[in-house]
């Protein structure tokens, strides 16, 4: 099923969920190297600069994600895109708080910044498996092609024997 959200049939939350996807990783990436062993102020800038665009590429990439919830029809695909949404907003919402904790830079909490985003990102793996399951299992997002490009398709698969 089409999505409303797409330029020229192309949806467009799948695009941008990459970006907070990466971001994310990449700041409990950062985090690790940092309390490693190498204590480098980079590596704990560059986490809390990292949530920061992970924060702001989710919600860029909620808006078409919510215009395409809004077209799906009643029933498992919307209580699947439902609890999508929901587990998504959660893992916004903590990475929030993290970056709040990180930003008002108390000691205690960098340990505690760290644990946030170990279960921020599992949350996501979670919510990531939900959007795959909207796409593989229930289509959402895919363009079905017309019958004439079925034809076309079969007649390239079908061999030709020679006359």
């Amino acid at each position: 099923m089409a999505t409303p959200a797409s330029i020229r049939n192309h949806p467009i939350h799948p695009m941008l969920i990459v970006f907070p996807i990466g971001l994310f990783i990449f700041s409990l990436v950062c985090d690790v190297v940092y309390h490693a062993g190498s204590a480098n102020p980079f590596w704990k800038g560059m986490a809390f600069y990292s949530i920061g665009g992970g924060i702001i590429g989710a919600l860029l990439a909620a808006i078409p994600g919510f215009i395409d919830y809004l077209s799906l029809p009643e029933g498992v695909v919307r209580k699947t895109a439902t609890l999508h949404m929901v587990m998504n907003l959660v893992v916004v919402a903590i990475f929030i708080f993290n970056l709040g904790l990180r930003y008002n830079a108390a000691p205690r909490s960098e340990i505690l910044g760290v644990v946030l985003s170990v279960i921020g990102i599992g949350l996501m793996a979670g919510s990531g498996w939900l959007g795959g399951a909207l796409v593989y299992e229930h289509g959402v997002g895919v363009n079905v092609p017309r019958e004439r490009d079925l034809e076309r398709e079969r007649d390239r698969q079908i061999p030709r024997r020679a006359a």
